[in-house]
């Protein structure tokens, strides 16, 4: 039986389980899957142990992402660009393989919204791993990004690094008022804390609101704040979360699930338990 686990701290509220064992079943084929512990001291030492004792790959989540990229042999060129790592995965050498699948997921989810065209103006609020995760396959796609971010000096930072690959800019918070955007997506992490960026009424009107977050049985403080202002379309992140754990099972397994209706599966599931917006 394959061996596999996704590693966090926290983690005991993931969802990964459930979504690979998901995967597992349209395979017809049974693996093992945890949700693991990572010990900030000893996390390289538990990933080092896990894969010599057989296993075959692992998601990794906060906060170790990006130690996870230190520790693997070889790179996709999107875990390259990301500077982090989501999924890990032993070669047959014994070397570890790693990629980052965020980025393509969050993509893949916009395809099966219909929300992505070519040269769509997208406004992108946050400059931190989860923004840096997604430029490079967002800029591959064609679109033009703005990035926004409180601490001004982080968002050129990355528009310098990935101005070329495409099309990227920042803003302060004044310059949004004049401009529209196709698509806002939220890249922060202020909704675990209860916020959010609280953007110009009239840039909200002009666009569709994607939060990479997500919170069952309620909406994201973002997107409660999207609706207050009549914003019709909107979505939060459990399908990106489910496109970006499809890509990473058929890294290990060669084959690429059904996201639609692992999504329609899980989002019944999670309407009727209690849970929170971990992978």
């Amino acid at each position: 039986m394959n061996r596999y686990a996704v590693w966090g701290n926290p983690i005991h509220q993931s969802k990964s389980p459930r979504i690979h064992q998901l995967f597992a079943e349209q395979l017809r084929k049974e693996i093992s899957y945890e949700a693991k512990l990572g010990d900030e001291t000893l996390f390289e030492q538990q990933i080092n142990d896990f894969f010599n004792t057989g296993a075959i790959g692992a998601n990794i989540t906060a906060p170790f992402k990006e130690r996870a990229f230190q520790l693997a042999d070889e790179h996709s060129e999107n875990c390259k660009q990301a500077g982090a790592c989501n999924t890990l995965k032993r070669l047959s050498d014994g070397r570890l393989y790693a990629d980052n699948t965020d980025g393509i997921g969050l993509v893949t989810d916009l395809k099966r919204l219909n929300w992505l065209d070519k040269n769509q103006r997208i406004l992108i609020l946050g400059a931190g791993g989860a923004t840096k995760g997604v430029l490079y396959p967002l800029l591959q796609a064609q679109q033009k990004i703005t990035l926004y971010n409180r601490t001004i000096e982080k968002a050129v930072s990355l528009a310098q690094y990935f101005a070329k690959y495409g099309e990227i800019q920042t803003a302060c918070l004044e310059q949004l008022s004049n401009q529209k955007f196709d698509l806002i997506i939220n890249a922060t992490s202020l909704g675990l804390q209860g916020k959010y960026v609280e953007l110009p009424r009239d840039l909200l009107h002009q666009a569709k609101i994607y939060d990479m977050q997500y919170a069952p049985h309620k909406n994201t403080p973002f997107i409660n704040f999207a609706k207050q202002h009549s914003i019709a379309d909107y979505r939060d992140g459990l399908g990106m979360l489910v496109s970006q754990a499809a890509y990473a099972f058929e890294l290990w397994e060669g084959f690429f699930p059904n996201i639609a209706d692992t999504l329609e599966i899980l989002e019944n599931e999670m309407n009727n338990t209690n849970s929170t917006n971990s992978y």
